[in-house]
């Protein structure tokens, strides 16, 4: 018996992460190339765990990790306003996908996103009336570097439309989300082998959903309910 209690101690001593019949330089290896993989993930061409690139919005309140499950190292995730494809988006996406190993694609836009806050307030003139009242001076869209590091890059056109449209407000979270999708399936630089997928992530639930399938306006009402033919089963008559 005492025995018995000397090799369940042992055991405890041991900790989970101890191998039986393996040595202690064999772990310790394991560990060095683990971490060696880690930081020389370019240089060895390896993959993210998961292969997979995620856009999303840049909101706070949107855990994008904890809503896909996702641990460090798993995926490349951009964020930015609305979670919306931009030329940047295309260009990260593009190197994810046929440089750095990605296979997959998925959006996530969310409830409640603040590029839907002033969408009816998006008129040309709206919109640059209050962005020269924060900023305190006059904006010329035409010359406006939208990206300092390539000022080839510039608007046409009617500038002032095309501004509000750079702007990307929407109205929908369910059809963006849709639409950046389609916009990814469709680009030249994306792969047609590469499944691109879309969510709405609900704030108010902290769950994913599909767009336009919102659990909640199935089960407020009766109506509802036997709309769906919930109740299948008729009641016997004796």
């Amino acid at each position: 018996m005492k025995q018995e209690e000397n090799s369940e101690a042992a055991k405890v001593r041991l900790g989970k992460e101890h191998k039986p019949n393996s040595y202690m330089y064999q772990e310790v290896g394991e560990k060095i190339v683990q971490r060696t993989n880690w930081a020389l993930r370019r240089q060895k061409e390896l993959p993210n765990n998961r292969r997979l690139f995620v856009l999303t919005c840049m909101d706070e309140r949107v855990p994008i990790e904890q809503a896909l499950g996702l641990e460090v190292g798993d995926a490349h995730v951009y964020r930015n306003a609305g979670g919306v494809v931009t030329d940047d988006v295309i260009r990260s996406a593009a190197l994810s996908c046929n440089f750095f190993g990605s296979h997959e694609i998925i959006v996530v836009t969310h409830t409640e996103c603040g590029m839907m806050s002033h969408f009816f307030h998006s008129g040309a003139n709206m919109i640059m009336n209050y962005l020269e009242f924060h900023l305190g001076q006059k904006i010329d869209p035409g010359t406006i570097p939208l990206d300092p590091s390539l000022p080839e890059l510039q608007l046409t056109g009617d500038v002032n439309r095309s501004f509000v449209k750079w702007i990307r407000m929407f109205r929908d979270t369910d059809a963006a989300c849709l639409a950046q999708v389609q916009m990814l399936q469709d680009h030249p630089l994306i792969r047609k082998d590469v499944p691109v997928n879309g969510y709405v992530y609900e704030v108010e639930s902290g769950a994913l959903r599909l767009p336009y399938q919102r659990i909640s306006d199935k089960v407020d009402t009766a109506q509802e309910m036997f709309a769906k033919g919930v109740w299948t089963n008729q009641p016997t008559t004796r």
